[in-house]
């Protein structure tokens, strides 16, 4: 990657040994009642970059996938923030209650585990042994008593390139080779995969799919346990770090009597296994042919612009979008730098990425959507962006140009200081007598006569009127200065506007019956709020933090107890479904909460 890059994971970095205390490790599940034979999701997730992720374990609970690992990076006006997320898509075999253990993660030197999670299974279908049915190992390639378990149990990873160049995306698949039984798995050590970017490919089929390939002349019963999409940050030789795992396998055991020797006497042992390590050779980017403005881009790509308008009024708003399609390391585009008039007011860009990684690597699109307000009236135009990137496939630079919008200004009702036009009209000339008078050359009116307004004591008060009015400016300047540079009191101030915009989106998305977007708006609201208002980062708001700061301003323990309940209901929603309130009395609650807070502090 390029220095960008290394610098914003230093900064990353700098961030989280700063804001150790605001670090979580949390466990969710899609559901906590399962029937027999029903699927469900397990997710375990961290706010910050950690390796070392050590799983639970699973009871009676099938592992179906997993772990299937995704980052993402968040970026809101200048502070990154970025989470990794390790989730089991799990199937439950036999009722009852099963409780999955605590995980654990590395973050920063320091061990975080997670609290253990209760799952209560019912009653549903029945779940056959080996379920899975026309996918189930072939049992006839099955070894009664091998003489080498290394030879019969092992993980290849397979690589489909393995030479690429920098930024290149390549897909890396751990395979399970297999001629005994396994009666259960559990992950030891996920690949640390140093020097590459990744995307794990989520698995379409829940169900183990089994298959027989020949193998060095022999048959073995195979699956895909994990496949992961990496993108090379750097050239040079890049090894993929093993995958590592503890199965429970079926062997023989010495025979201790007569019908051991006639049915045969069978034992489970623990037996770890380490996927093979994979060199990766990577190619820097060649520079001849680089264009200017290229900024690491690599794959197959297309782009298109579009206004929402191109007619409007001055101080108006216009939206400018930018969407890039198709096949590459698109989550790891820079910001863009587009060129827009001198007189138009750029915003940051809201980014959306809409991307699926699948057996064919990462695809999609990202959209930057630019808010501009033009100041002034006139007619302007929106220089055409240039985007390069690197294919691959050619080995060639290519570069793409979107098209020019020309953007006509009227003047706004509340415009000042309107830019003006060379050209004047005629018409316009002939009204310079009746606007301008013309200066009088005779010196009768320098005297002071009665009845004229000059020398009167309206104009003298008139005359002092003006330094009145510059010294009260004068005053009222500095005033706001002084009130403008606390910023502890301007965040507070603009804490409940800021509040109100969230909820405002989350009344939209209620309405919308978009039930995952309203809490996630409602909870963004009520932490940004108590950000601004109580002058706590945001990384280091938590239970703890936010209810001692309110108690510190004399806010009553039933309005704390109050808060804390809607945060928590909020954060619960965004994984698991919610039915004991409704989601409108959870805006109202929302409401009466920072309108009390408010009227308090």
């Amino acid at each position: 990657m390029n220095k960008r890059y290394y610098i914003l994971t230093f900064l990353l970095l700098c961030t989280n040994i700063l804001f150790a205390d605001g670090i979580k490790f949390t466990v969710s599940a899609s559901k906590t009642e399962v029937g027999t034979g029903e699927q469900f999701e397990i997710s375990f997730s961290v706010n910050a970059n950690a390796d070392g992720f050590t799983p639970p374990g699973f009871g009676n609970l099938q592992v179906l996938s997993g772990p299937n690992v995704s980052t993402s990076m968040e970026s809101i006006n200048g502070n990154t923030s970025v989470s990794n997320s390790y989730s089991f898509i799990l199937m439950a075999v036999k009722e009852g209650e099963v409780t999955i253990g605590p995980a654990t993660i590395v973050v920063n030197g320091r061990r975080l585990t997670t609290n253990p999670i209760k799952i209560k299974v019912v009653k549903g279908r029945p779940v056959p042994q080996n379920a899975g049915g026309q996918n189930a190992p072939d049992a006839t390639i099955m070894e009664g008593n091998p003489a080498n378990l290394a030879k019969s149990l092992f993980i290849k990873a397979v690589v489909d390139k393995t030479n690429v160049y920098q930024g290149e995306q390549l897909i890396v698949n751990y395979r399970l080779y297999t001629r005994v039984g396994i009666e259960q798995s559990q992950v030891d050590k996920l690949p640390d995969l140093n020097g590459f970017y990744s995307e794990d490919v989520k698995q379409q089929q829940q169900q183990v799919q089994w298959r027989v390939e020949i193998y060095k002349g022999q048959k073995y019963n195979v699956t895909d346990i994990k496949k992961t999409i990496l993108f090379p940050e750097h050239s040079g030789n890049l090894i993929i770090d093993p995958l590592g795992f503890t199965f429970l396998v079926r062997v023989p055991a010495p025979a201790h009597d007569i019908m051991d020797q006639f049915f045969g006497s069978f034992k489970e042992e623990k037996y770890k296994v380490k996927s093979t390590l994979v060199t990766i050779h990577v190619r820097p980017l060649p520079d001849a042919g680089k264009p200017a403005g290229f900024t690491g881009a690599v794959g197959k790509f297309n782009i298109q612009a579009s206004t929402d308008k191109t007619e409007l009024k001055a101080n108006d708003a216009l939206n400018y979008k930018v969407k890039i399609t198709g096949s590459g390391n698109i989550k790891l585009f820079v910001p863009l730098k587009i060129n827009v008039p001198a007189d138009f007011e750029k915003y940051d860009p809201k980014v959306i990425d809409t991307v699926t990684e699948n057996d064919n690597g990462a695809t999609g699109s990202r959209i930057y959507n630019y808010l501009l307000i033009p100041r002034h009236q006139g007619d302007y135009t929106i220089d055409p962006y240039v985007f390069s990137y690197f294919n691959p496939s050619t080995g060639r630079y290519v570069s793409l140009t979107t098209k020019a919008f020309h953007i006509k200004v009227n003047k706004g009702a509340n415009e000042r200081n309107v830019t003006a036009f060379p050209d004047a009209d005629k018409q316009d000339v002939k009204l310079l007598e009746k606007d301008i008078r013309y200066i009088k050359t005779d010196d009768s009116g320098l005297s002071i006569q009665s009845g004229h307004f000059f020398g009167s004591p309206g104009y003298y008060l008139l005359m002092a009127f003006g330094p009145l009015m510059c010294f009260a400016a004068f005053t009222y300047r500095n005033k706001m200065r002084r009130e403008n540079s606390d910023m502890v009191k301007v965040k507070s101030k603009r804490a409940g506007k800021l509040a109100a915009r969230h909820l405002a989106s989350a009344q939209k998305q209620l309405l919308a019956k978009n039930t995952n977007a309203f809490y996630e708006d409602v909870f963004k609201g009520l932490y940004g709020y108590l950000s601004d208002k109580l002058n706590i980062l945001y990384a280091n708001l938590n239970r703890e933090t936010i209810a001692l700061a309110l108690r510190a301003r004399s806010v009553d323990e039933q309005l704390i107890s109050q808060l804390l309940d809607t945060l928590d209901l909020c954060e619960m929603a965004r994984y698991a479904p919610v039915t004991h309130i409704s989601q409108q009395e959870v805006f109202e609650k929302a409401s009466g909460i920072i309108n009390d807070i408010e009227s308090k502090i």
